[in-house]
């Protein structure tokens, strides 16, 4: 059986559907070095320390990338084995337009239904990366297309719902908030919502250095569960760099 995720496929994806950044770097870096020599012998040093310091903060950037995405637990979903799934529980996957987990999932979680989501909007997100990554892999067979302010469930249908390296892209906090509360909604009472993020901290800065401002910190991750109604139940740490929150409804503890 071929497996379900290639050695190096995070790392490789990162430079495949971002090939543009590094390219504009490297012509950027190399145009400097190139001019080094013209300028005032003082400044020389300077621009040397830069280039080195640039240099070393995209290397760094793919070696903790390759840590998170290939070298770390995250993707062979062995932290899930505390989840209680039984035969018939419906796991609903919502991702952002480019779907990583959901034959993961399947394949874990056999006996469970497994509902696919898209919020992919083409107007909103613009990224090219997110344009190639869905050019280069296929939706997961039965993906229904959706919009952040309506998910297509009844009331408490969702035994568990997962959010993996997605929801940072609902920039806005006022939508943000009220597709959590499209999660609250459709949330069974006892049932959990699993939200995987990269967090805008300090590892996050050492590793992605400006890169980092695309994530959201941990208090705007617990202002918008907060304000849509739950409980960070756990936290999770899958390396210094990638946090799990396993959310339930505010009944569920009262």
């Amino acid at each position: 059986m071929e497996p379900l995720r290639k050695p190096l496929q995070g790392v490789t994806n990162i430079i495949r559907f971002n090939w543009h950044f590094y390219v504009l770097a490297f012509i950027a870096l190399a145009g400097i070095l190139f001019y080094a020599p013209f300028l005032n012998p003082a400044y020389i040093p300077y621009v040397e320390i830069f280039t080195a310091l640039a240099t070393l903060s995209i290397i760094l950037s793919l070696a903790v990338s390759w840590y998170v995405y290939d070298g770390s637990a995250l993707y062979s979903l062995r932290w899930m084995d505390s989840i209680k799934i039984q035969e018939g529980t419906t796991i609903v996957n919502i991702n952002a337009g480019f779907d990583e987990t959901s034959a993961l999932v399947q394949h874990k979680f056999p006996n469970a239904t497994i509902i696919v989501f898209d919020f992919y909007d083409a107007a909103k997100h613009t990224e090219v990366s997110i344009k190639r990554a869905r050019k280069a892999y296929p939706a997961f067979p039965g993906t229904t297309a959706i919009t952040t302010t309506k998910i297509p469930l009844a009331d408490a249908s969702a035994d568990r719902i997962l959010l993996t390296l997605a929801a940072h892209e609902i920039r806005a906090d006022e939508e943000r908030t009220v597709f959590f509360k499209e999660l609250q909604r459709i949330l069974k009472p006892g049932g959990q919502v699993l939200v995987t993020e990269h967090l805008r901290d300090l590892p996050n800065f050492l590793a992605y250095n400006i890169g980092s401002f695309h994530f959201f910190s941990k208090a705007t991750w617990l202002h918008t569960f907060t304000a849509s109604g739950f409980n960070v139940l756990q936290e999770q740490k899958h390396t210094p760099f990638i946090t799990t929150f396993i959310l339930e409804k505010y009944a569920a503890t009262s």
